[in-house]
This record gives C-alpha cells, structure tokens and sequence, in this order.
C-alpha cells in the first residue's frame, strides 16, 4: 500500500497561533476534548498533567502530538482514549461522551470503536499473525472473521504470513501487523504511541506510509503522539504541548518547521507528568 501525501503549503514558519479549534460540523467530529484537565496527587504535591484542553479533531484526518517530555503528551493520549480519566472536562469519541462512563462500557468501546498501536507492538506471542488480527474481534465477542484478517494483512504487505508467529518477523513487520489489528474493526479512531520508536528510519517511514495510507484510503481516524519531527510530518496537522497546554499548531508542516518548532518550547515547569 502506497504513501500517498496531500499537497502541502507552506507559509514560511508553518506556524500559527492557537485561537480556539475551529467548528466541526455535527457527525464530523473523530475526538473532541472540552476543558481537559488531569491532575495527580493534592496540594502543593500536586502534578498538573493536562492543564485545561480544548480540541475537536475531525474524521479522517491524521494528528501529530508533540512536546518536550513531560509536556502531557502520553497523559493527552490516555485521556482522549478512554485509557484514563480526566479530573476535569469531557471526552467525546465519535460523538459518544465517554468521561461519565463505566469501566465495563469504556472497555466494550474500546474493543469495538478504537484501535491502538503502541512502540512495542504489543502482539502475543503464543498466537499466529492472523490471531493477533482477529484478536480485537474475539475481545468484542464477534465470530472471528477470517477474510477481514486475510484482507488487512494484505493491505500491509504481509498477505503470505498469517500463520507465522510474531517471533519470526522483524520489528517493522510486527508493527504492522499491529496495524493490521488496529484497523480490522474498522475503528473510529486508531490512537498511536510512539508507533515508530522502535524501528529504523526506513522500515519507520513504510509503517508511517501505511498509517497515512489508512486515512486516505480508508478515511481512518489517526491520532499519534511521536518525538519524530519526521514523521510528524506525515500528518494533516501537528499539535504542540508545554506544561500540559496546548500551545501552538501547525497545519502541514514539514520535518524542518516541525523540528524548528519544537527547539522553542520551554522545558516544562513541573516534574513527574507522563511524558
């Protein structure tokens, strides 16, 4: 599956300011967060992770996050997911406000309407390729469905390996077969960590291909956290945090407006946030 990249403009810096998000029209919206905050701990212990965020991403697009460590990123990503609660605001997910849901209902979502790729792939190890595709289906208790691994696989270019165990693939391999999984339940929005941290520069720039892949071709959802300006520069947007804010934002960036930007964020203030 080819990287196919929209036509970028670029305005010098790349850079603009952080008015409010812009109005998404009813149904359009993949992720929106509304007076976020998280805080760890009380008084003057206290560890302020996200500090107020205010964002509405639309569907099909792809979104970068970035920000020196400590800035809130992993905290933002687990917020957003459902994986963590926020102490303040609402998270809404293709619509459905999750914030005041129960453990049991956020789980059920997640299994059926999100997807995940994360820097250590994550596979189970005990399983073949084509049943760590198929696990998000058995998890939502869904007849396993073969043709859709089968179909998956192949748009990652490992249509010949769904009977090998993740041991015998490399890294890049593995990542995307994780992929794979992310996406056969057809999510609402696929949340990546750091999804090529582990990998090399070229093996990192096919999986960012396919990630790109997935939004244009199938008008996926992509929400990624990354310290890459490279592949930062794969998405339609990058949004920056500092101190658990969402500072700046730049539409189309390249690599170099993305790299220059972050060298002038300031190292954040307090210390033991997620990074």
């Amino acid at each position: 599956m080819g990287l196919r990249r929209k036509n970028r403009t670029e305005d010098g810096t790349g850079a603009v300011p952080m008015p409010a998000m812009p109005t998404t029209r009813p149904g359009a919206v993949a992720v929106e967060l509304r007076g976020v905050r998280r805080q760890y701990g009380r008084g003057s212990g206290a560890v302020h992770a996200l500090a107020g965020i205010d964002l509405a991403l639309p569907r099909g697009s792809f979104t970068a996050v970035m920000g020196p460590s400590g800035s809130g990123k992993s905290t933002f990503l687990q917020c957003a997911a459902g994986l963590d609660r926020p102490s303040a605001g609402t998270v809404h997910l293709g619509g459905t406000e999750i914030t005041g849901m129960s453990e049991n209902k956020l789980t059920a979502l997640r299994r059926t309407r999100l997807g995940f790729v994360f820097q250590a792939f994550n596979l189970l190890p005990s399983l073949t390729v084509e049943q760590n595709v198929v696990l998000p289906m058995r998890l939502a208790g869904h007849r396993p469905d073969r043709r859709k691994a089968a179909e998956m696989l192949t748009r990652v270019g490992l249509g010949d390996k769904g009977r090998r165990r993740p041991g015998q693939l490399s890294g890049g391999q593995q990542q995307r077969v994780a992929i794979a999984r992310a996406l056969v339940n057809e999510p609402d929005v696929i949340f990546a960590d750091e999804p090529t941290g582990a990998l090399d520069t070229t093996t990192a720039t096919e999986v960012l291909g396919l990630l790109r892949s997935a939004v244009d071709s199938m008008g996926a959802t992509v929400v990624m956290v990354t310290h890459d300006p490279s592949a930062a520069a794969c998405a339609d947007r990058v949004l920056f945090l500092a101190d658990g804010s969402l500072v700046d934002r730049i539409e189309r960036g390249s690599a170099q407006q993305i790299a220059a930007r972050m060298t002038t964020l300031t190292a954040p203030s307090y210390a033991g946030a997620a990074a």
